[in-house]
Parts: C-alpha cells; structure tokens; sequence
C-alpha cells in the first residue's frame, strides 16, 4: 500500500466527527490493504511508530527538504526506513539520523511530509481509535463485531487478528482462545467525579483501593510464570519476587490481574516513580529488588484451572480470586449496595487516601470482564489537583492542529520571582479553546524558532494533574503527571499563580 493512501485516509478521519463516515473511511481502507501491511497501517493510524521514539528532534524535521512529485513510498518502505534510522547509534549518529530523514522526506510528496513529521513527532491524532479501526475491520471483512473485539481481546494486539482476518476471512477468529502464556488487554475504567456518582450509577458495586502501582497481569502453568504489563510487555526476568508469590499461591494454571506496588518500611505506598523505575529496571534485578522490592495485589481472575470466566460477573470471579490468593495480597475493598450506603463508600474513599492511596475504583458486581475496553462498568474515583500555572511558551502543532499552538510549556513561580517550568501539556483543549489561545499567545510572543513560541509569561491557565514525579529535565526537579487544561484565569495576575514551594509542600511523597 502506498504511503499517500494512507496520508489522505487519516487526513479524511480527521476532518469527521462521525463515527460511520470514519468506520466507512477505515474499512475501505482495509479492504486495499494487503495482510503484511496491517503491522505498519494500524499503528500508524493510531498515530504510533512500530519502532517506539527515534530521537529526532525539530533540529532535524525543520530543515525544509524539496517533496517528491509524485508518491511511491509504500507504507512497508517508510517502516523499514524508520527501522534503520532508529538502529543509528554512536559517532556520527545525529548526522547519520539527519541524512536519514532527508532522504526518507525526499521521497515524499508534500502531504505525506507532512504526516510522516506527525508520526515523528506523535501529533497524529485524528481520532482513529482502536474501537473505530475494530468496527472498520468487521465492515471489511464481513466478520460480526463482536467476534472480532472479543478475538483482539484475547490476542491482545488489533494488528494480529487483522493479519489473520484479512489472510483469511472471519474463520481465522476461531484461533483466539483465553490461554495461560498469553497475555490479553486489561479491562480498563472510566472516571467518575465523586463516589456518589459512581455508586448512584452502579447501585450495587464493590468499592475498591485505587493503586498507584503497575499493573500486571499474572499467568501461571505449574511451576512457570509468565508477568505481563499493561501493553503487554512479559517482564518476568525484572520481577522474581512476583514470581515467588504467583508460586505460592493455591492454583496450578490461572490469570490473575492486578498491580505492583512498592511500600516502605510503615506499609504506605511508595512514590509511583520509584515503582515504575524498579518495574523498568533490566539491570542488576537481585539488587534493584533488594533495594525496592514490590509487591503483588490482585484484584481480578481472568482464568482457573483451564475455565474462562471473563464473562462471569465480578461476584463469582472474586469469589475464584480469594480461594486462590490471601487476604493481605488482595486488594482492600468493600461492598455496597447502592446509594443507601454512600456513607460507608465515602468513608472507604477517605481510609484510602489516609493510607497514601491515590482513590478508590467503583465496580459492578454483576459486570463481566472486558478485556481491552473502558467499560462503563469500572468507574475510578480520585481527587482531582489543580494548580493556577502561566504559560512560557507553547509548540505548532500538527495533523488536526496544524497553524495552532498546541502544547503549552508550563511554569510555577519561584522565591526569586522567576518562573520555574513544570512540564507541557496538549490535553483538555476544544477546538475553540485552541483558536482563542492561539492567537492570544500569538500577542504575547517575543522569540520562536520555527516550532517553539517563546511568550512572555503573564497568561494564567488552570491546569489539572494526578501527581507529581521527580524529573532531572525540569529545574524544580518534579514535573507534573498527566497534566491537562481546565480553563485560562485571565481573571489572575502571574503573580497570582501558584509556587513551586507551595506544590512541594502539597506532594512531599514526590521528594521520597
């Protein structure tokens, strides 16, 4: 398949808000596409590079390059040129990268420039979800949508079972079966305002502890163990201490689903950086554990003893999990039967953030497990931090948002009365919002250098975030987590906005 066809589908996705046109758009683009193509096409579309970051920068992506004026590059030719330009590495690596990506954007036209620097940069971001690239795929290949999200919940991978669909016509679904060794997506859960509204939608529901951890997924066949994270990466070798609990456990074959967490010496959590720096540790394993060992909590049974029980409610699978897993590695929850017991799932909430949790996850008794979906069947409870920021600069951004400044630079006040930059964000903004904001930073620019807008510093933004974590590249040496914008303040001053000292003071466990 060509790389323009490709280009103009995202393009054309982009440019719809509903849902059928894009269903129709991603269909037809499935039935042009040949099996070998899937790995590269669905990614893509996704706006994700098979190959992970390349470390090109917009040093490199700015140089203005003549485009080709006609396309040939096929998608499997950008994939494998992207390849060997990630495979660069040692003296002379940054010039090789540069000639590298010359080359590849002169062979492409003008629009499939423009998609491949959002690839690179992670700015494609025209709404082709999984959900509407699984809907397409059914449509395609006229295979019932159901069977095919239940095959790509079990494979875990979208790009696996449309291979196959696409070899092989709806048959191929047949071959996806729940089985110990092979990890399938995580069910994953919407996000409700207060525990009222979660309980009230609910009615009858679990209310368990919200784990800032790692979460896992833990298969065991006799005395093998197989752990697998959230995307699906077998981690196995970094975490021997997990493999000793799964082994201590009653069953012989099962899928457990849960998290790792770190705790210090009083049992509170340890900072989520310090987790997943351990979780991500591949060097010196028996050290890195001594030094931060992690536990196992588990929350879920996915499989026991050979039976599926993904379409069992919650009830009887949690009855499965505590016959196999103690008390102590399970999570805490309680049991409520709907808003007549608010009191007693409020009170849960407040033990759990007492005991340094992050908030509580709402739970269907009577829900299956959707592997790979956010179902409306989970619904986490946190609070919510806000932090009143000014804006240092802000990036062009790309795909949908091409003319529009995008991703703000964000800045606390500092002792000195300078600003200290927390961290960036591109999250929360309607198209309205970004119009307005970009061309009110458009007023405030003082220096840009292609991509970035340097402002002065006297717009306020209230900003939402989930937490802090330690970071060398900020010179407060904590950035924000998942930070995205609630409004702008131009009610406030930048002097009004919040310090650095006072956002410290707020998380001390990020300094831990």
């Amino acid at each position: 398949m060509l790389l323009t066809r490709l280009a103009q589908v995202s393009r054309e996705v982009a440019a719809t808000s509903a849902r059928s046109r894009k269903t129709a758009l991603l269909a037809e683009l499935f039935r042009d596409a040949d099996a070998d193509d899937v790995p590269v096409v669905i990614p893509y579309l996704a706006g994700r590079l098979p190959q992970g970051r390349l470390g090109i920068g917009w040093k490199v992506l700015g140089r203005r390059v003549p485009p080709a004026n006609a396309p040939s590059l096929t998608v499997r030719e950008v994939d494998e040129r992207l390849t060997a330009l990630g495979a660069v590495s040692g003296t002379g690596s940054q010039a090789e990268r540069a000639r590298l990506t010359g080359e590849l954007m002169g062979r492409a036209t003008e629009e499939e420039q423009r998609f491949l620097v959002g690839l690179i940069t992670g700015e494609v971001r025209q709404g082709a979800l999984d959900a509407v690239a699984v809907e397409g795929l059914a449509q395609a290949t006229g295979a019932p949508p159901a069977d095919v999200r239940r095959a790509v919940m079990l494979a875990g991978s979208l790009q696996t079972v449309a291979q196959a669909l696409l070899a092989d016509g709806p048959a191929a679904l047949e071959a996806f079966r729940l089985t110990v060794g092979r990890p399938v997506l995580p069910m994953l859960a919407h996000s409700a305002s207060s525990v009222a509204e979660a309980v009230g939608r609910l009615e009858g529901c679990a209310v368990e502890e919200k784990l800032d951890g790692i979460r896992v997924q833990v298969h065991r066949d006799g005395g093998t163990v197989r752990l697998y994270t959230r995307t699906l990466d077998d981690i196995t070798d970094r975490l021997p201490e997990v493999t000793s609990a799964a082994l201590g456990l009653r069953g012989e074959r099962f899928i457990l689903d849960g998290e790792v967490i770190a705790f210090d010496a009083e049992g509170r959590p340890r900072s989520f950086q310090e987790t997943a720096g351990r979780v991500g540790s591949r060097v010196d394993v028996a050290t890195a554990a001594r030094a931060v060992p992690v536990s196992p909590v588990f929350f879920d049974a996915l499989s026991v003893d050979g039976r599926d029980l993904l379409d069992l409610p919650l009830t009887e699978r949690h009855a499965e999990l505590a016959r196999l897993v103690p008390e102590p590695m399970r999570v805490r929850r309680t049991v409520v039967s709907g808003t007549a017991d608010l009191a007693a799932a409020e009170g849960f909430l407040a033990e759990t953030l007492e005991r340094g949790h992050e908030g509580v996850v709402v739970k269907a008794l009577d829900a299956p497990y959707s592997a790979g979906r956010r179902g409306a069947a989970w619904l986490k409870v946190k609070p919510v931090h806000t932090l009143d920021l000014v804006v240092l600069a802000a990036e062009w951004g790309h795909g949908r948002r091409t003319g529009k400044l995008s991703n703000l630079h964000l800045g606390a006040r500092t002792a000195d009365g300078s600003f200290a930059m927390l961290g960036k964000t591109f999250k929360g903004m309607t198209d309205e919002l970004l119009t307005w904001q970009t061309e009110r930073l458009k007023e405030l620019a003082v220096d840009t250098d292609g991509h970035v807008v340097t402002v002065r510093p006297e717009l306020v933004v209230e900003i939402a975030y989930d937490g802090l974590q330690r970071s060398s590249r900020y010179p407060a040496g904590v950035t924000l987590r998942f930070a995205r914008v609630v409004r702008y303040r131009e009610d406030k001053r930048p002097e009004d906005a919040d310090t650095v000292e006072t956002l410290l003071a707020a998380h001390p466990e990020a300094l831990r």
